[in-house]
């Protein structure tokens, strides 16, 4: 098993289908980790060298349990993609505990715990990648984004000591900022009257994702926005 292993967390019909797309195509290994194991399957079945794995980022020992399969039928993780997340909107009057904890949980306590899980395979090859699925609201708080942009802000900073801690091991980890609607059919049928340069183009988000992997270390990103020229910033 001398391929590649890109384990993709937070795999849906958009952007995480598309990371799986585009390190396939480059000859990597994929797996697909998300809750929805019929989605999972289906892409598997559709995308060369991936395999489906049940994998909740809200459940503390999902990386473990997850990741262990892993190895054991594709090899060691070298590159993580963290693209799971917790889109829960309200300003503090909205907002129950809950719903705000959860939204820490799985964008910042997470990805903490899916970074540990992969790190003994990327300490032993001497190399990794660790790229986090970011937003915007990682740098702003606006009223309905109490929960959201708290978390992301949070993500986004453990990101960032994630890469100062590792960088040193040769493990470049990167935090991408989405800014924009992603074009996928849902926000399509939702936005019937947009044109198509204002959405946000998974596959190319993708190979954006896929460059920062392949990097030299004498000049890592840490930090890329990716957003259609028309969106506000």
């Amino acid at each position: 098993m001398d391929q590649p292993v890109c384990a993709i967390v937070g795999v849906g019909p958009g952007n995480g289908a598309a990371f799986a797309r585009r390190f396939s195509d480059a000859g990597q290994r994929v797996a697909l980790c998300a809750r929805s194991l019929d989605l999972l399957e289906k892409l598997a079945s559709e995308i060369p060298n991936a395999r489906a794995y049940a994998y909740d980022a809200s459940l503390e020992d999902a990386p473990t349990r997850a990741f262990a399969k892993v190895r054991e039928e594709l090899g060691p993780i070298t590159t993580l993609v963290y693209n799971a997340g917790s889109a829960v909107f309200g300003d503090v009057d909205a907002l129950d505990f809950e719903s705000f904890r959860s939204a820490w949980k799985i964008n910042a306590g997470g990805l903490f715990l899916a970074a540990k899980a992969v790190l003994p395979d990327m300490r032993a090859a001497g190399r990794g990648n660790l790229v986090v699925v970011g937003a915007t609201a990682s740098l702003k708080g606006n009223p309905g984004f109490a929960a959201f942009a708290s978390a992301k802000g949070a993500q986004r900073l453990l990101a960032q000591a994630l890469a100062r801690k590792l960088g040193p091991e040769r493990i470049h980890v990167s935090y991408v900022i989405v800014d924009g609607v992603i074009d996928i059919p849902r926000t399509r049928a939702m936005l019937k009257d947009r044109p198509d340069d204002f959405f946000l183009k998974p596959a190319e988000i993708a190979e954006s994702v896929f460059m920062l992997t392949q990097q030299d270390p004498s000049a890592w990103t840490f930090e890329l926005d990716l957003r259609p020229f028309g969106e506000k910033w």
